[in-house]
């Protein structure tokens, strides 16, 4: 049994990141209302200290400051000092990053802050190294005992910063959507794009799945050649790069260099659930083998990895792992020396390390190697006089190979609680692979996972929990959890027709509107009016690595509007949209599912309505078909769908192509269906 010389408040929590802490000589504590009173009553300043589980440098400031007895004990006296997993309470993370950004003008992970017993910010930054790290914190605890007032001043005026910054107001200007805002947008975000390498022209680089979405719509609704090519080069650069792990499938979250080679090799739920249906969609326009062969081979590691026997997703795999010298080490899992490859692959070793680059265009440090593809299955083929199937079979041995081998080295620490929000991005990239590739596994799994959160993650009153693990969920829901879990179980119900999953997410936009909404400026607040008060409560409107919540919120407006007949969820979603129209033009990368959803606007939006016993059918035969402005409404009954109501004929399957409550002659022939959306589209 291990003994520790030092446990904190930590060991009584379930997140993995905190439970890494919990035996540090600082003396942590969690973000909870105890803590803070602590805060009030010993008069002490709060250090607030916030991280994820595979954050590389969250570790190594773990490593050389919080585990150092000397740092702990400055850290000690002068504060009371509180651990925060961004993952778990992302309210606390936006506040204090947000503070950090007004303060130096930029923001990162560690994030690190001071605030006043009662939260508000005083100073803060990312990592620091031991030296500066005790240096500042003993002249601000001295400051602080000496000169109060001068801290509170400041104190004041920063949060006054806080509380201004991302509020967004009503636009009453009329509403205006036109395709030259769109053309003008996409002009100017366009001078940043790395037409050679694809992503943007700067390292490092981020796969951004909702930017080559939208982009990938815009390219072909257009036809915008060059758009075209870029999105598509882009995927293709990323797919056979080293931010997708070639061995075992999944995306890291971004690569150091501008080639996509070396990763923070750290694996995120939500990265891989989005890339898959980016790359399903990708697929369905080009029919490219590998972005199928990347769909599969991302959810073959989802289902390996990340998959609890529940039905719910774990978030996250580490960046570092135990090296050969039982050091911790980034990328240890997945890097190999030529030396490892040649003995395991014997006389396959030379062909090997052309298809990989096992060369100087492979090297990445210390003798080591990360896999990275420059080349198609196609040029490869030729190249080396064999068959591409022969190369694919050859590859999926390796792997396999490979892959065997791997699982003899050290496993990078996995963070293994269960997000509602994430799950509900993994949830929709399993339905995008089943409608696009109609193979019934995806759907098993969406399923199954569809169940788990319906079951696990309400709360008896309808609202939503947060978090989950050990068995317990916990942690009140946050606008993302809603709009996520909103829009997965939309797309559930458009290839499963089952009207539940629709009146679910009915439900839960009601109970968006009760608990997070500001009529003032028709826009959803992160956090509930349930939720312990902090300092500032904060809108999310700009896309990042995951879209905002708002923007979320407002396409599913835009859905359940025509699904109901709703003329205020319409009303709403336009004027979320016309309010975000002065910030989105300038900066298109910031707002691409805002951007998703104005072409909405632009084009004809149709709904596609299928009603008869064998819909199901003619379902899978309209999801062969690249149709991003749609939704689908269909049943094999009688339904009481404004869309369905009293289209039910018995014997007969009939298709309704609709666009603004106006419909084409129905049809029972799926090539005449798309015949009429292609002329309502000219």
């Amino acid at each position: 049994m291990t003994t520790h010389k030092f446990t904190n408040n930590l060991i009584k929590e379930t997140s993995p990141y905190l439970l890494q802490h919990a035996h540090n000589p600082v003396n942590w504590y969690a973000w909870n209302d105890e803590t803070l009173a602590l805060a009030k009553k010993e008069n002490k300043l709060l250090l607030i200290s916030v991280g994820y589980s595979s954050c590389h440098w969250c570790h190594v400031m773990e490593e050389e400051s919080f585990e150092n007895e000397d740092v702990a004990k400055i850290m000690n006296e002068y504060f009371i000092n509180v651990k925060v997993d961004r993952e778990e309470r992302p309210d606390v993370d936006q506040i204090y990053m947000n503070a950090v950004q007004l303060m130096s003008g930029s923001g990162g992970w560690p994030l690190n802050c001071i605030a006043l017993p009662d939260g508000r910010p005083i100073w803060g930054g990312t990592y620091f190294r031991k030296e500066e790290w005790m240096q500042t914190l003993q002249q601000i605890g001295d400051l602080y005992n000496k000169n109060p007032e001068k801290v509170i001043e400041y104190a004041e005026k920063l949060t006054a910063g806080i509380q201004q910054s991302g509020l967004v107001s009503i636009n009453k200007e009329k509403v205006s959507f036109t395709k030259e805002y769109l053309n003008e947008t996409v002009k100017k975000w366009s001078i940043y794009f790395d037409d050679d390498l694809g992503g943007l022209n700067k390292a490092p680089k981020f796969p951004m799945p909702n930017n080559y979405h939208f982009l990938l719509r815009y390219a072909y609704q257009n036809n915008f050649n060059s758009l075209k090519t870029y999105v598509n080069n882009t995927l293709t650069k990323i797919a056979l790069g080293g931010i997708f792990d070639q061995v075992g499938g999944g995306f890291s979250r971004y690569s150091v260099d501008t080639k996509w080679h070396i990763p923070h090799f750290e694996k995120m739920l939500y990265d891989n659930g989005q890339l898959v249906s980016l790359y399903a969609d990708a697929y369905l326009i080009t029919k490219n083998e590998l972005y199928k062969e990347t769909v599969y081979n991302t959810l073959e590691f989802i289902e390996r990895e990340l998959l609890d026997p529940s039905g719910g997703f774990y978030s996250a795999l580490d960046a570092d792992s135990l090296n050969d010298k039982g050091e911790l080490e980034e990328g240890a899992y997945y890097v190999w020396t030529k030396e490892e490859l040649q003995k395991i692959l014997k006389d396959d070793f030379e062909l090997f390390s052309d298809y990989y680059n096992v060369n100087q265009y492979g090297f990445w440090e210390k003798n080591n190697y990360h896999l990275i593809r420059n080349t198609s299955d196609e040029v490869f083929a030729k190249k080396n006089n064999l068959q591409v199937s022969n190369v694919k079979s050859i590859v999926k041995n390796w792997r396999k190979t490979l892959l065997k081998q791997r699982s003899k080295k050290e496993y990078p620490r996995l963070d293994d609680k269960i997000l509602t929000s994430w799950n509900g991005i993994m949830l929709k990239g399993y339905v995008d692979a089943y409608r696009v590739f109609n193979d019934s596994h995806f759907l098993d799994v969406a399923l199954k996972n569809a169940n788990f959160i319906e079951q696990n993650m309400f709360k008896e009153d309808g609202t939503l929990y947060h978090n989950y693990k050990n068995g317990t969920a916990t942690i009140n829901g946050y606008l993302e959890d809603y709009g996520t879990i909103i829009d997965a179980f939309i797309s559930l119900y458009e290839v499963t027709l089952d009207e539940k999953w629709l009146s679910i997410s009915k439900s839960l936009t009601d109970t968006s509107f009760d608990h997070f909404y500001n009529s003032a400026s028709s826009m959803f607040y992160f956090t509930s009016e349930k939720d312990t008060k902090l300092i500032a409560r904060k809108m999310e409107v700009e896309d990042n690595v995951m879209p905002s919540s708002n923007s979320m919120m407002a396409k599913n407006l835009f859905k359940l509007s025509h699904y109901y007949d709703n003329a205020y969820y319409s009303k709403v979603s336009t004027q979320m949209l016309n309010n975000m129209t002065k910030d989105i033009q300038n900066y298109g990368s910031a707002y691409s599912n805002w951007l998703d959803l104005y072409s909405n606007f632009t084009e004809q939006y149709f709904e596609i309505a299928i009603s008869g016993e064998n819909s199901k059918k003619v379902l899978k035969e309209i999801n062969q078909k690249y149709i991003p402005n749609k939704l689908i409404c269909g049943s094999i009954s009688d339904s009481n769908l404004p869309l369905l109501e009293n289209r039910f004929v018995n014997g007969r399957t009939l298709i309704y192509v609709c666009v603004n409550k106006t419909c084409q002659l129905p049809t029972e022939d799926v090539t005449t269906a798309f015949q009429q959306i292609k002329t309502l589209q000219k």
